[in-house]
């Protein structure tokens, strides 16, 4: 999967991402490496689904689907 991130210069230095196909996924960083992998780990935690709060009904299923 391919997600586009906008960069922008933060004002007191560093940087600062947001994806904007994924509502509220946004990280910082002091360069941008290190803002590269927050918004890896970003965007992981956006999308991680906690299985344990949702009720399946007989003959639903779980697949994993890459893109």
């Amino acid at each position: 999967m391919k997600l586009k991130a906008i960069i922008h210069e933060a004002e007191e230095g560093g940087f600062w991402g947001e994806v904007p196909a994924i509502e509220g996924c946004a990280t910082q960083g002091e360069t941008i490496e290190e803002l590269l992998k927050n918004l890896h780990e970003a965007i992981e935690a956006c999308l991680s689904v906690d299985l344990e709060h949702i009720t399946l009904s007989k003959g639903d299923r779980i697949m994993e689907v890459a893109m």
